[in-house]
């Protein structure tokens, strides 16, 4: 387990240079951002397909941009993965981004990213569950999901953000812009959407939502 950690680790080091090796010598490509400000409260917002869930913008004052935010509402039974996907997304060497507030649910709470999606049912997702203060990488495959990493995080109220990074077969997940994991898989190598996503009654708001192909 000890020899796992310190390659998991040295897995994240390494691609945090070559983020900072990419940016400080290429032209870095321009992320395409969400924060819902504008969007009509009441709908979904412009660009999202709501796959599984009830997606709807709604005003919070507490948001980040302190306008409006995206918020998956539906009260859904434990085993519902609830998704929203960005329809004209597509990427494979990606870096999705979203800043997210928990704010109700019983079976389930918290949310999280969506990359390299082929559909409602196959999918790369990171997520953070209050109730179980943990953080997990998992691989959904024809809609079963599968752990990948979990790492164990002491909950605190209020908005997070929650970032996945994925070059290759690498995985590296960052919470509140501090990387945590990094994991290797390749059971999704080709260019996906990228999306949002709830389990069951976890009702969350998510605000400034971002990709940017790598």
């Amino acid at each position: 387990m000890r020899i796992s950690r310190i390659v998991s680790l040295a897995g994240i080091v390494f691609v945090c240079c070559i983020s900072v090796w990419r940016t400080s010598g290429d032209e870095p490509a321009k992320p395409k951002t969400w924060n819902f400000d504008k969007d009509k409260v009441g709908e979904i917002a412009p660009g999202f397909t709501g796959e599984v869930g009830e997606w709807k913008v709604v005003a919070d004052e507490t948001a980040p941009g302190k306008g409006q935010v995206l918020a998956q509402l539906a009260k859904n039974e434990d085993s519902v993965l609830n998704l929203a996907l960005v329809k004209d997304s597509s990427a494979k060497q990606v870096d999705v981004s979203v800043k997210f507030k928990a704010v109700a649910g019983k079976e389930d709470q918290g949310g999280g990213v969506v990359w390299r999606a082929k559909d409602a049912k196959n999918y790369y997702l990171c997520r953070y569950n209050p109730l179980e203060e943990n953080l997990r990488v998992y691989k959904v495959v024809d809609g079963k999901r599968t752990v990948l990493e979990s790492i164990d995080i002491e909950h605190k109220d209020g908005w997070h953000t929650l970032r996945a990074q994925m070059r290759n077969e690498r995985i590296t997940v960052f919470y509140d812009e501090e990387a945590k994991t990094s994991v290797l898989n390749d059971t999704f190598m080709d260019a996906g959407m990228v999306g949002l996503w709830t389990k069951a009654d976890a009702q969350t708001y998510f605000d400034d939502f971002a990709y940017v192909p790598l």
